[in-house]
C-alpha cells in the first residue's frame, strides 16, 4: 500500500514537471502591457459608472 502511494506521488510529480515544460509564461513587456490595459480600463469604467450614477441620482431627485 505504501509502495503504491509512493509510486502514485512520484508519477504525479513527473506529470506536473512535464506539463510545466509546456507552459509559456508571458514576457515582462507583455505583463506590463496587459496590466496597463486592465488599470486603464478600470479607471475608464469607474469614471463612466460614476457619471451614470450621478445622472440617475439627479434624475430620481427631479422625479421625487
Amino acid at each position: 500500500m505504501f509502495k503504491r502511494m509512493t509510486d502514485s506521488i512520484r508519477a504525479f510529480i513527473t506529470d506536473v514537471r512535464g506539463e510545466l515544460k509546456k507552459v509559456s509564461f508571458p514576457t515582462r513587456a507583455e505583463t506590463i502591457g496587459s496590466t496597463t490595459v486592465v488599470i486603464v480600463f478600470c479607471i475608464i469604467m469607474s469614471l463612466y459608472l460614476s457619471v451614470v450614477d450621478s445622472f440617475l441620482v439627479w434624475l430620481v431627485s427631479k422625479i421625487i
